[in-house]
């Protein structure tokens, strides 16, 4: 998957700005896919040179150059090849594995600390997805397939960082046996 998939993705859903559509890609598809605004904006140029999106003066512009950005039918012809593809599944890169086995090869490093700080931020992380599901599906809410496949999307993620504190907490009790 590229940028570009994620970002004609949230144009499909909805028509933006470069700067709204940004903010959103940082609250909602930023959560698995990370790209900063600049990257997002560089994106943007290539998709509108490569005819998938279109651009517009905003009507709220004023003296600025703000744009909003649509998707074309090329944008949504490139978003069906690429979804009938295949996909591969997550590949784990994570430096802290390495120092982990480098601890396991000569011993202690003292890396208790940065699991702790690790820990710190999947809970913080955790409660924030949590606050989302409160607030965007709330129990026993009834939702329309669209709410439901965004919901699992989210559960994804919580999923994901509560196995991840679990992991750091058994980790934590190796990493401090005497």
């Amino acid at each position: 998957m590229s940028l570009s998939h994620a970002l004609l993705t949230s144009l499909l859903e909805k028509s933006s700005s470069g700067y709204d559509l940004a903010r959103r890609f940082d609250k909602s598809i930023g959560f698995f896919w990370h790209a900063t605004h600049q990257q997002i904006y560089r994106e943007l140029g290539r998709m509108e040179t490569a005819g998938w999106i279109a651009s517009s003066i905003a009507p709220d512009a004023g003296k600025t150059r703000k744009r909003i950005y649509c998707v074309l039918p090329q944008g949504q012809a490139e978003l069906l090849r690429w979804a009938a593809g295949p996909s591969s599944p997550m590949d784990l890169r994570d430096e802290f594995m390495v120092r982990l086995r480098l601890d396991a090869a000569v011993g202690p490093l003292g890396l208790a600390r940065e699991l702790q700080r690790r820990i710190a931020l999947h809970e913080e992380k955790l409660a924030l997805y949590r606050q989302i599901e409160q607030r965007d599906f709330a129990a026993g809410s009834s939702q329309a397939r669209a709410a439901l496949i965004h919901h699992m999307i989210l559960k994804k993620g919580i999923l994901y960082e509560e196995n991840s504190i679990a992991w750091a907490h058994e980790m934590l009790e190796v990493l401090l046996l005497k």
